[in-house]
């Protein structure tokens, strides 16, 4: 439901007709959606709750099990600032299970080309099998990323031989080792994201500072504001 009709401290409706109305509404709307050719065959579980938008998206997904949140925005006023702006971004810092975000439509989910920015912390191999799991689901590539920084530069025989240790003994299909100089950790994945035309970028994030905090730092939740291409991110 739009949240200024979600009372900040009780959650209550400041005008329950209203609110029932956008409930009905969002009933109609998923009539009018489950009946799309690309639903067809899929079992859906339709939920319309009165609820804040990010607790609700998290309690429904540990309900249900869900394996992957997918969240979505169209246009670039209004809306989409307020959903990724503050929604989205909550869920992907503290969501246990794999979110998802689509800014823009997609005619076909079709990826062959998935990047995966890491700086290879042997802590993290679980996170990289998770991502891994995700991209041979799709039969994707998987673009081993290691972005070089002028604060943080390691020599690209360093890189590559850290990545190489990283992926070993991983259950991976189809991969390949990218080192990529830039400015910033954010710049060098959009930019490298760009210059392959990868169909999704994959992160790691941990919930306790910002959106994306790994190389031995922080992203900002610019990657995920700015980045027109499919997210995904994984819990670390």
């Amino acid at each position: 439901l739009p949240l200024q009709l979600i009372d900040p401290v009780g959650g209550g409706s400041q005008n329950l007709p209203e609110a029932l109305f956008f409930m009905k509404l969002a009933h109609q709307r998923f009539n009018k959606i489950m009946k799309e050719p690309y639903l067809q065959g899929i079992k859906v579980h339709e939920v319309v709750e009165f609820h804040r938008a990010f607790e609700g998206i998290m309690e429904i997904g540990k309900e249900k099990k869900c394996d992957l949140i997918v969240m979505g925005s169209h246009g670039a006023r209004g809306f989409q600032e307020m959903f990724i702006g503050s929604n989205t971004e909550k869920v992907v810092r503290h969501s246990e299970i794999p979110v998802l975000v689509i800014k823009n439509e997609i005619p076909e989910f079709e990826i062959s080309n998935f990047v995966y920015a890491t700086d290879a912390n042997p802590a993290q191999k679980d996170v990289l099998r998770k991502a891994i799991n995700f991209a041979n689901t799709m039969g994707a590539t998987v673009h081993l990323l290691f972005v070089n920084t002028p604060n943080d530069f390691v020599t690209s025989k360093e890189a590559h031989q850290k990545l190489k240790e990283f992926v070993q003994d991983q259950d991976i299909d189809h991969y390949k080792i990218h080192i990529y100089n830039d400015i910033s950790v954010e710049q060098g994945i959009l930019n490298f994201a760009n210059k392959i035309d990868a169909g999704l970028i994959g992160i790691g994030t941990h919930g306790r500072k910002g959106l994306a905090h790994f190389f031995n730092g922080s992203i900002s939740e610019d990657l995920v504001n700015h980045a027109r291409r499919p997210v995904v991110t994984f819990k670390i």
